[in-house]
């Protein structure tokens, strides 16, 4: 991994897999090394080459971007993905070791999880300190039916109020649960882990994944703020690029995201 120069915060952003969605891993290795980007951020799926550690250095020997994160199969449509619920994380860890990657990403525990979501802070820092490996959890967000909400994380979507060692921070999941995410940021930013650079409408009940700076969220101001902190994680691009119409037009996309990190990322620019 790069490291910062002549003591200012590296720029290091990562192109999720999850903006290729039903691509091939290799095709997001093939694009992060055309577009300029850094490194990958694997999202383990049921897609059999994201669990496979060998194909995926393959990929990343071939284009030459490395891996840099690991997301666990942690997501609602993943349930199925590497079975109970800590062998999943497990896995992970032992992914990031076999990958030289940085980080695990992880969700919360869901509610039908309770004996699960009960262990959840301290299994979570006990595996790290067993492993080595930073496991960072993930900020979610209220789901909302019938203009209620309903709490369906355990021990909570927003893991400020919990003693976890490292912090995913997500801009889509803070504008569904109308969390600024720069005051967020700022408190968090000793334990800050990994973020997931996106955007989104606030108070919208849908993942939108906008790209950054196409939505609500001081996402601008946010990495203005770490830049000046000099934060040294990785910045790990997650948009949704199934609008795109052809290869071009989500190429576009993954470079203006690209380049909004670049360029907001820099020590200097206020927040």
């Amino acid at each position: 991994m790069p490291e910062s120069d002549g003591g200012a915060p590296r720029q290091h952003v990562a192109l999720s897999t999850s903006c290729l969605f039903l691509a091939d891993p290799p095709e997001t290795f093939r694009v992060a090394s055309e577009l300029g980007y850094d490194s990958v951020e694997v999202l383990v799926t049921h897609q059999r080459m994201t669990q496979l550690t060998h194909e995926l250095l393959d990929a990343s020997q071939q284009y030459q971007v490395p891996i840099s994160a690991i997301h666990a199969p942690t997501l609602f449509f993943t349930q199925q993905v590497w079975g109970r619920p800590w062998t999943k994380i497990q896995m992970a860890a032992k992914m990031v070791e076999q990958t030289g990657a940085e980080v695990v990403v992880a969700h919360p525990p869901f509610a039908w999880q309770p004996k699960y979501g009960k262990s959840f802070v301290e299994g979570v820092r006990a595996l790290s300190e067993m492993t080595g490996v930073k496991i960072a959890v993930e900020n979610m967000y209220p789901w909302r039916l019938a203009g209620k909400e309903l709490q369906m994380y355990r021990p909570h979507w927003d893991p400020r109020n919990f003693d976890y060692d490292w912090v995913t921070w997500d801009f889509s999941h803070a504008s569904i649960a109308q969390v600024n995410s720069l005051e967020a940021i700022r408190e968090l930013r000793p334990r800050l882990g990994h973020i997931h650079l996106t955007d989104g409408n606030d108070g919208g009940t849908s993942d939108e994944h906008l790209l950054p700076g196409h939505g609500q969220q001081p996402v601008a101001e946010s990495l203005n703020f770490l830049a000046d902190h000099g934060w040294d994680g990785v910045i790990g691009v997650e948009v949704n690029t199934r609008s795109a119409k052809d290869e071009d037009e989500r190429a576009s996309m993954l470079a203006e995201s690209l380049a909004f990190a670049r360029g907001h990322f820099r020590p200097g620019l206020g927040a």
